[in-house]
């Protein structure tokens, strides 16, 4: 090809494309003059003061209407209204370059080459936003809820298109990514009326198994955040090589797990005392029998 045909081309292909507009309106506002381009630029800026004004408002309404659903979860709600508050000032940004002379159709349709590209490129990120719109859908739990989810456990105190945001008991701040959160398996310990606490008590063999029994019953029945519905369940759970084990459940709210939890530990071996029964440990009995001597 003629070198003069290629350098044409290659100039309308910039002329066509986003930049090459941009300078050509360049151009054009200098030739105007300073007057013309401030009257382009004042009435552009005041379409998007009155574009955003018209966002707030209505993420406001939505506000309301999201509050009032009772399907929609404050979760849900926060991820509806920062997709919308996005969605607004992507159409505000291009309805602005349309106003101020630049031709947004040929960008609009090169966004499907550029889109596919940006995908392989930002596919983490994609991921985490579609993960994020799973969990907004399936709402396995809300702001304020302790989860695990994975290796990880804590409340949740945020959450955006992202990333989830957890605090720890020990006030650690985890942030996680939507992706990882939905993939793995997510235990909700805040979205139920009750727990069961899960305790192990052992004896010694030459333990009175009912009086063992009687004083478990005791100290939870002397505990005002057990239940008494369910009622808890203290069996024999296992005959160990040296201790009669008893599986203790009672019923909690779930706020009140580890205070039982933690008390119970540290008076079961005082009253099991009280009562004269010992808490055996790992111990070996060695019998050695006397053999008559040889002559």
């Amino acid at each position: 090809m003629h070198p003069a045909i290629m350098a044409l081309s290659s100039e309308a292909a910039v002329s066509d494309s986003f930049f090459g507009q941009l300078m050509h309106k360049i151009d054009v506002w200098t030739q105007l003059g300073p007057v013309s381009f401030l009257i382009t630029l004042g009435t552009g800026l005041l379409m998007v003061l009155v574009g955003k004004i018209l966002i707030i408002w209505l993420t406001r309404i939505l506000k309301r209407s999201l509050a009032r659903a009772k399907k929609i979860n404050d979760l849900m709600a926060r991820f509806i209204l920062q997709l919308v508050n996005i969605i607004g000032w992507l159409f505000l940004i291009v309805v602005f370059l349309q106003h101020i002379g630049l031709d947004m159709g040929p960008v609009l349709a090169g966004l499907g080459i550029t889109g596919v590209i940006l995908g392989f490129a930002f596919q983490e990120t994609i991921g985490n936003l579609l993960s994020g719109v799973m969990i907004v859908i399936n709402a396995p739990f809300r702001i304020g809820d302790y989860i695990e989810t994975g290796s990880f456990s804590g409340t949740v105190t945020d959450m955006d298109m992202i990333c989830v945001i957890l605090s720890t008991p020990d006030n650690k701040k985890i942030t996680m990514s939507n992706k990882l959160v939905w993939s793995n398996p997510i235990v909700n310990y805040s979205n139920i009326e009750r727990r069961r606490v899960e305790l192990a008590v052992s004896v010694s063999y030459q333990a009175d198994l009912a009086l063992a029994k009687q004083v478990i019953k005791n100290i939870l029945d002397s505990y005002p955040e057990v239940l008494c519905e369910p009622a808890p369940v203290i069996e024999v759970n296992k005959l160990n090589t040296s201790s009669i084990d008893f599986v203790v459940r009672p019923w909690t709210k779930p706020a009140d797990y580890w205070k039982v939890y933690w008390r119970f530990n540290g008076e079961i071996l005082q009253r099991l005392a009280e009562a004269g029964l010992s808490v055996p440990f790992n111990q070996l009995d060695v019998h050695i029998i006397d053999q008559p001597k040889m002559n």
